[in-house]
């Protein structure tokens, strides 16, 4: 088969074309480097059925050839760099969420788009199914990043059900693993990296919100999964075991090996008190659940944080 994947340089975005390349695909990689890192693909860059293009895909995308398969994981999706580019990221869930969904239209592809937790807001409903229409702050400061997708949601149902695109609808919670940038803002990276500095570990709130984190090659196979199946309506794909801020803190306490100060900052606006997915559907529909175990998935993370910056390690 042959992929075309926007936000191919970013940090799910990378993972999958590792796992597409590893079976055989091609991959055409699009990414404008915003936020992705070209060294994420580095490893890639000379295999015979590997393209990178560097572009934006709210902008014509100058790719040829035809395309069994189209990703549209483009967005800006941590905290820390949507609220610095509200507009950038309300583009990428529309106009570059149409773009992609004309070139699966063109080519009769199948379309994957990556979605998000975030459609859930701060849920009244817990755990979260993909009935629940979400308690979100359509104003807010994070309404960039979370109507973006809902609106990119509603446009891939609305190809869906005018052209006939096969589409799926992929809503992603918490990921981790390797590849993901120390300094995005997002819990498990900043945790990770004031642990690897020897600084005190950073916990908005009191602590007693929760997440539930799932590593990055178990999410991949679930997104390779949903984009091989008839189902059209979106499914969730996390990780059900919940933790609280604070427990996680301990988690990554424990692994280090160190009995690192927690400090407290004020929770941040429309931040979610709770996140945790059912995935009911994904189980049923997919075979699918996590299988790394948190402690694996983490140790996996901090070698290759450590490989990354050897100054790390020396804290």
């Amino acid at each position: 088969m042959r992929h075309l994947i926007s936000g191919a340089a970013g940090f799910i975005g990378s993972h999958l074309c590792d796992r597409l390349i590893e079976r055989g695909d091609s991959v055409v990689a699009l990414d404008n480097l915003i936020t992705g890192s070209r060294g994420n693909l580095a490893h890639l860059e000379a295999h015979r059925d590997f393209v990178f293009i560097e572009c934006d895909v709210t902008q014509p995308i100058p790719a040829e050839g035809r395309f069994d398969q189209v990703w549209h994981l483009a967005s800006l999706a941590s905290p820390k760099e949507y609220l610095a580019h509200p507009i950038e990221t309300l583009e990428s869930g529309s106009s570059g969420t149409r773009n992609m969904l004309e070139v699966a239209l063109y080519h009769g592809a199948r379309f994957l788009l990556s979605s998000t937790s975030e459609c859930y807001g701060d849920p009244l409903e817990h755990p979260q199914r993909e009935t629940y229409w979400g308690h979100v702050n359509p104003v807010g400061l994070r309404s960039c990043y979370d109507e973006s997708k809902r609106y990119a949601e509603a446009l891939t149902m609305a190809y869906h059900r005018t052209h006939g695109v096969r589409t799926s609808i992929a809503r992603i919670f918490n990921t981790y693993g390797p590849r993901m940038a120390l300094n995005d803002g997002r819990v498990v990276p900043a945790f990770l990296d004031q642990a690897l500095r020897g600084r005190p570990l950073t916990i908005f709130g009191d602590g007693t919100q929760t997440r539930s984190f799932c590593y990055v090659s178990d999410l991949v196979e679930g997104l390779i999964r949903l984009s091989e199946s008839d189902e059209r309506y979106p499914v969730n794909l996390g990780n059900p075991s919940e933790l609280t801020i604070r427990e996680f803190a301990e988690a990554i306490r424990r692994l280090m090996g160190s009995d690192l100060e927690m400090v407290f900052e004020p929770l941040p606006d429309d931040d979610p008190r709770k996140r945790r997915p059912d995935i009911s559907k994904a189980k049923q529909l997919l075979g699918w659940e996590p299988r790394v175990k948190l402690e694996d998935g983490l140790r996996e993370t901090v070698e290759y944080f450590r490989q990354q910056a050897p100054a790390h390690s020396a804290s």
